[in-house]
């Protein structure tokens, strides 16, 4: 019986050892055939991966003028364990890299926290100081190039949008395609075309002797990777119409969008006030930022597709093509104007102008009577039911021409402006409101609110007689064959192309016959001009100015609307500025360099809610 016992005790113990040697041996050929991780380990000791980041894509105008191009800078880097131990001089650094002891201090701390990893100390170093740096053996450090934005023209802060280092959520949604320090667009086309513009980095791989000195390239390079240069992009901007678009608009508050009708191509995308994207490169732009990001006048706002403006009587050709493909409307039809529209109790005020008007003369003269009789036939129309029903229907045909709704043009932070319907009057009136109630939208006033970006489209619209083609900014990019489908296709409205002659000759008399209309100001000889101005009402301070136009009348080659906070009549202050937009890019040339004057000089005056302190204590 102990015999057997301790045969038993040896068995068991037998079994243990070759269990754990088995185990030892299993962990062994784990390590060396499978876990890579070591591997990595010692790798990281003796090689060292440096970043080689791509040149971002450079951005031109529509005739290949520079808007963005690429300069060369350098980031300095450190990686703490190889400082050498009995220090370095760091006055010297400082003074050639023009750095703060505090900031390499700061920064060298927060290195001692991951002492074999690259750490940042200062970007945007420039070439100069570079080499100057590289006269001197600062052991430990070491500088990565890579490109920052320069622009050229100092024009289209808004429009080609700026840089800014990734965040948490960046890296989150690039799903490894970005690592922090990695720069991306966070606005307009840079944010929109980030995945042409961007570029893939390349990487350097370096080998360390056992003291940790960089010995020189690992394998002669054998395994390093090249950075592939971002795409050129073609935009559809005319630099030289957007910088005059820009000028004319400095020290106004407003926006201007001009569209090639016959592409969707926008030429000018003007939102002010602006800024120079120069403000947002370098070691400023934090500060830059900050302080644009408080300015009351907001200047980081692109008004163009993010503001929400009452278009006014611009409108009023909506109205009009509604009337007409609904039958309640013919281009014979006159009404009334006596200083306006009255019945009963309401009252709409209107300009001194012959009475009655048919279609195109109301056009000319911008009625608000005559349309206030549009308006009201539509969505009283015996068809419908009730005059919710016939709202409804008016909805569609306005969501038809792009309002209300994003018309998908390739800026991200496009807004969809507001059409209000039969729904909302329900809410606030409790149901109980009729064509009276909501008259102001018959001279597109009340709850309207349209994009600047919109107001042009619909001056297209009209140019090509009934449909669009999706506004859109970029022209072509490098190693693309056509951009997305969407910007070919012809977007029709709900209303037939017949039934715009009338309109289109209402703006054309408005303009080019002596007496007959509104827009007599945006006269261009032999360039056949069709206008409509526009005031929108503003319950604080002077009212909005706005001009909708076309040029030529036939085959039309650019559609503009331009919009003007606190601007007055539209033919004050928005209809100049078109005209001389529409002379520039047709005629090449300025024949009206008073007109410029003018409109330079014209009184402006802000509501104290868009002045800082510091800058009225200035005035």
């Amino acid at each position: 019986m102990a015999e057997n016992d301790a045969y038993t005790r040896r068995t068991i113990l037998r079994f243990i050892v070759l269990l754990i040697f088995g185990v030892i041996a299993c962990r062994i050929g784990y390590i060396q055939l499978i876990d890579t991780r070591y591997k990595s380990m010692a790798a990281g000791n003796v090689l060292n991966y440096e970043v080689q980041y791509a040149p971002r894509g450079e951005v031109v105008d529509r005739r290949g003028e520079f808007l963005v191009q690429s300069m060369e800078c350098y980031d300095l880097m450190v990686i703490y364990r190889d400082l050498p131990k009995e220090g370095f001089d760091t006055t010297r650094l400082c003074n050639i890299l023009s750095l703060s002891r505090e900031r390499l201090e700061r920064e060298l701390r927060n290195a001692r926290a991951y002492p074999r990893a690259p750490r940042l100390i200062i970007d945007y170093v420039a070439k100069e100081a570079k080499l100057r740096f590289e006269e001197h053996n600062f052991q430990g450090f070491y500088t990565v190039q890579r490109t920052a934005r320069q622009y050229p023209r100092k024009i289209g802060g808004n429009l080609l949008g700026n840089l800014g280092e990734v965040s948490e959520n960046d890296i989150k949604r690039g799903e490894g395609e970005y690592k922090k320090g990695d720069y991306i667009g966070k606005s307009g086309l840079e944010r929109a075309y980030e995945s042409y513009l961007r570029g893939d980095d390349g990487v350097k791989i370096l080998e360390r002797d056992r003291h940790g000195a960089i010995k020189g390239s690992y394998m002669d390079g054998m395994y390093d990777t090249l950075p592939v240069p971002g795409q050129r992009i073609t935009s559809t901007i005319d630099a030289r119409l957007q910088a005059f678009a820009e000028e004319l608009m400095e020290g106004k508050m407003g926006a201007v969008v001009a569209i090639e009708p016959s592409t969707g191509e926008i030429l000018v995308m003007a939102s002010s006030p602006t800024f120079d994207p120069d403000a947002m490169v370098g070691r400023q732009r934090g500060n830059n930022y900050m302080d644009m990001l408080y300015d009351p006048q907001t200047p980081m706002f692109n008004r163009a597709v993010q503001a929400r403006y009452p278009p006014g009587s611009t409108f009023k050709l909506v109205q009009g093509l509604i009337g007409l493909q609904e039958g309640t409307l013919t281009p014979e039809n006159a009404y009334p104007c006596n200083g306006g529209y009255h019945w009963g109790n309401v009252k709409m005020g209107c300009h001194a102008h012959a009475s009655p008007l048919d279609l195109r003369n109301a056009v000319a003269q911008s009625c608000n009577a005559y349309f206030c009789y549009v308006f009201r036939n539509i969505i009283e129309n015996r068809k419908f039911a009730n005059v919710k029903e016939g709202l409804d229907r008016w909805v569609e045909y306005v969501h038809s021409f792009g309002f209300g709704r994003k018309l998908g043009s390739d800026f991200l932070d496009e807004q969809e402006g507001y059409v209000p319907t039969s729904e909302r009057y329900d809410r606030v009136y409790r149901g109980s409101w009729n064509g009276h109630t909501v008259l102001s939208l018959s001279i597109g006033q009340g709850e309207l609110g349209c994009t600047p970006l919109q107001m042009a489209n619909l001056a297209a619209i009209v140019a090509n007689r009934g449909y669009y083609y999706i506004p859109h900014i970029v022209k072509a990019i490098e190693g693309q064959d056509s951009l997305d489908r969407r910007f070919y296709e012809k977007q029709y409205t709900m209303v037939d192309a017949k039934h715009f002659e009338p309109i289109v000759e209402g703006m054309w008399r408005g303009v080019n016959v002596p007496g007959a209309g509104t827009s007599s100001r945006a006269y261009l000889p032999g360039w056949d001009v069709c206008g409509k101005t526009g005031t929108a009402q503003n319950p604080i301070g002077r009212d909005h100015s706005t001009f909708l136009s076309f040029a030529p009348k036939d085959n039309p080659r650019i559609a503009i609307s331009v919009y003007v906070e606190h601007g007055g009549f539209g033919a004050t202050t928005a209809l100049p500025i078109a005209s001389l937009l529409e002379e520039l890019y047709l005629t090449d040339t300025i024949t009206r360099p008073e007109l410029v004057k003018q409109v330079k000089s014209l009184p402006y005056a802000l509501p104290s809610r868009y002045i800082r302190k510091n800058d009225s204590a200035k005035k």
